[in-house]
């Protein structure tokens, strides 16, 4: 009986050893003494001991980060960039055959390639034109990594680091250019007040009494608060110059038609000069 539970477990043992399943997102690669038969689909798989081996590969997309790396771009500047990559297996036979280590592989080729492609740009162009650097780095990895059954959907850049110095020279430059635009405002702010201003004194002189009511809403605008001071309108005080100089023309012509009092003369001086009385 001992011999009979021992063949029993035996054979237990080799049926299970034959069982292999590949699950949904799995594909597994068939070796029959080391050459490979085939690749198998997902589900419930046989195999025979002792002879084949049945490798597992994982279909789904694989993130894959990539550490910082000091670049110096085509400026001379030295930036920190660190960035992630998404890859996937679309071929199992090739992700087996053609490389030993797949993520090791994209990890180090993903890092080369980002020193490579943000080193032939600007600083500004690294900042301001991210997707197009994202897509140069995914073509080119997807150049590498086609001979490997490895399809490399998605490359971002995720950070960015610049040197003290290089920040605070672009705080000052954007300081610099909202001060630009400010100025800017405020000079169109003033050529349109300009242009309204002149196109209103147009009117005012097309229309006199337009000024005048212009200037009693100015003085009621002022008296509004109980303000004491007093508000004197340039047409007004042209007006009153006018009076003032009317006012001394009157006088000069009053004074031309006074008359003269009669003048006598008395015995000279010693000086020898006559003196004038009047009556």
């Amino acid at each position: 009986m001992t011999v009979v539970w021992i063949a029993i477990a035996v054979i237990v043992v080799l049926a299970l050893s034959c069982i292999r399943i590949v699950t949904q997102y799995e594909k597994g690669v068939l070796f029959r003494l080391g050459r490979m038969k085939a690749v198998r689909e997902p589900g419930l798989r046989m195999i025979i001991p002792l002879v084949d081996v049945l490798r597992k590969v994982s279909l789904r997309i694989v993130t894959r980060p990539i550490q910082s790396q000091g670049i110096i771009t085509k400026d001379n500047v030295s930036v920190d960039i660190s960035a992630v990559a998404y890859y996937k297996v679309v071929d199992a036979a090739k992700s087996v055959l053609s490389i030993e280590n797949v993520a090791a592989a994209i990890d180090q080729i993903a890092q080369t390639t980002l020193r490579g492609v943000v080193g032939r740009h600007t600083l500004d162009e690294t900042l301001s034109e991210t997707e197009v650097i994202n897509a140069n780095i995914r073509e080119i990895l997807d150049e590498t990594t086609t001979e490997w059954g490895v399809l490399v959907t998605l490359v971002q850049l995720k950070d960015i680091q610049l040197p003290d110095t290089m920040k605070r020279a672009m705080a000052r430059q954007a300081e610099a250019e909202r001060e630009k635009r400010a100025k800017i405002i405020a000079a169109e702010g003033e050529a349109m007040a300009a242009a309204s201003l002149g196109d209103a004194s147009d009117t005012m002189m097309a229309h006199p009494l337009a000024l005048q009511l212009r200037n009693l809403q100015t003085l009621v605008e002022i008296g509004v608060d109980k303000n004491s001071t007093v508000v004197f309108p340039a047409p007004l005080m042209s007006t009153i110059g006018e009076l003032g100089t009317f006012l001394t023309r009157e006088n000069a012509a009053a004074g031309s038609h006074r008359p003269v009092p009669p003048v006598t003369e008395r015995e000279t001086p010693t000086n020898g000069q006559p003196v004038a009385l009047s009556k």
